[in-house]
C-alpha cells in the first residue's frame, strides 16, 4: 500500500484579506482524483470561521493536483470551506460564482513582491535608501536588475510539475517585483489554479528565508503598485465580431464600480490613483491599448475582428481572484448586448 500525503488547502476568514491554511491526511492509495478526496474538517475558531462553542468547519474538495514539492506521492488540495450544514461559509467566494457552463474564460496575471523579512523592504532595495529609479527592471537580466530570479523560476517549475497552466512569467517594473499569468477555461478553474499557485509560491519562499508580498502597493512613492490584471472573455466576446456588442459589455461596467472595488483587494485606493499605468479608484474608462483605462480592449481583439476578450486592470495582487470572476460574469451577464 502506498502512502499518500494530501494537502488540504482552504482560505480563512481573515479580513479585510484572507489567507492560505492547509493540513495535511496520510491515505492510501490515493487515485489522483478529486471525486475520491473525502471530506474534511478543521477547527474554524482558529481561523475567524466560527466560534469555539460551534467550531467545526467542512473542507469540500474541489481541485486535486500533485504536489512536486514534497518526498513521496503528495497532491494538493484545493477546498470549499462549508458550515457544519453542508451550506457555503461566508467567507466561500468561489461557490458565489455563476459559471457552470464553464463559458467564461479568465487568465490572471499575479504580480507579487519577494520581501526581505531582515529589512523589511523588497529584495534587492538598500537596508536604507532606494535602488535607482524605476525602468531598468521591467523584463530585465543581470544582477542588480533582476533580482530574486531563483525562486521565480524554482516557482514556475513546481507550478509546471504540478500542472498548473502558467503561461508565463516575468519581471516587473518595480526591484523585487514580478509576475506570473494563468489562464483556464472556466472561472472557477481559474481561481483553483491562481491559489494553488500561491501556495506553491509561498512554500517556495519558505526554503529561501524570503516572504511573498501580495500588497497592492507595497513601497510608497513614485514606485509601481502590484496588480492582478482579469483577462475574460465568454462566448460572445470570442465570436461577436462586433464593437457595438464589445462597448455595452464595457459600458456595462460603469454603474458598478462601486461593487466592483469591494471585491479588487484592500488598500486598492494607494495604487489605484490614476498613476503607474492605472484609472483613478473612483472613475471608470475603457480604451483600445489603453493601460491607463479601467479595462483595457487589447489591440489582438481588435486585429481579429472584434473577437477575444477584455482585460479589467483594476484588481489588485492580494484579491480574491473567485471574487473578482464573480463579479466580472454578473456584470458581463448584466450587459444589454445588442442583437
Amino acid at each position: 500500500m502506498t502512502k499518500c500525503k494530501l494537502e488540504y488547502i482552504w482560505l480563512d476568514g481573515y479580513q479585510p484579506t484572507q489567507s492560505l491554511r492547509s493540513k495535511t491526511k496520510v491515505v492510501e492509495d490515493f487515485s489522483g482524483n478529486v471525486e475520491d478526496a473525502p471530506m474534511w474538517s478543521f477547527d474554524g475558531s482558529s481561523t475567524e470561521q466560527a466560534p469555539g462553542g460551534a467550531s467545526d468547519c467542512l473542507l469540500k474538495p474541489v481541485n486535486v493536483i500533485p504536489d512536486p514539492g514534497r518526498i513521496g506521492t503528495g497532491f494538493l488540495v484545493m477546498c470549499e470551506v462549508l458550515n457544519a450544514d453542508g451550506t457555503p461559509h461566508r467567507t466561500n467566494g468561489r461557490a458565489t460564482i455563476n459559471d457552470d457552463d464553464n463559458d467564461f474564460w479568465f487568465g490572471f496575471e499575479q504580480e507579487y513582491t519577494l520581501w526581505d523579512p531582515a529589512t523589511d523592504r523588497p529584495i534587492g532595495f538598500p537596508a536604507d535608501g532606494f535602488p535607482g529609479p524605476q525602468g531598468p527592471y521591467y523584463c530585465s537580466v543581470g544582477t542588480g536588475k533582476a533580482v530574486g530570479r531563483e525562486i521565480v523560476e524554482e516557482h514556475l517549475e513546481l507550478c509546471l510539475q504540478a500542472g498548473l497552466n502558467v503561461e508565463g512569467i516575468n519581471a516587473e517594473v518595480m526591484m523585487g517585483q514580478w509576475e506570473y499569468q494563468i489562464f483556464a477555461k472556466g472561472a472557477k478553474d481559474a481561481g483553483d489554479q491562481i491559489w494553488l499557485s500561491r501556495y506553491i509560491l509561498d512554500r517556495c519562499a519558505e526554503q529561501h528565508g524570503i516572504e511573498i508580498n501580495y500588497h497592492c502597493k507595497p513601497v510608497q512613492g513614485d514606485w509601481n503598485g502590484s496588480g492582478m490584471h482579469a483577462n475574460f472573455s465568454n462566448e460572445t466576446l470570442r465570436t461577436c465580431g462586433s464593437q457595438e456588442v464589445y462597448e455595452a459589455i464595457c459600458q456595462a461596467f460603469e454603474p458598478r464600480i462601486k461593487e466592483h472595488i469591494d471585491v479588487y483587494g484592500a488598500d486598492n485606493d494607494q495604487r489605484l490613483t490614476g498613476l503607474h499605468e492605472t484609472q483613478s479608484i473612483d472613475k471608470f474608462s475603457y480604451g483600445v491599448s489603453d493601460r491607463g483605462a479601467s479595462i483595457r480592449i487589447p489591440i489582438g481583439t481588435v486585429e481579429n475582428g472584434w473577437k477575444g476578450w477584455l482585460e479589467d486592470r483594476r484588481p489588485a495582487s492580494n484579491a480574491d481572484p473567485y471574487m473578482v470572476a464573480s463579479a466580472i460574469i454578473a456584470t458581463v451577464k448584466s450587459a444589454a448586448v445588442p442583437a
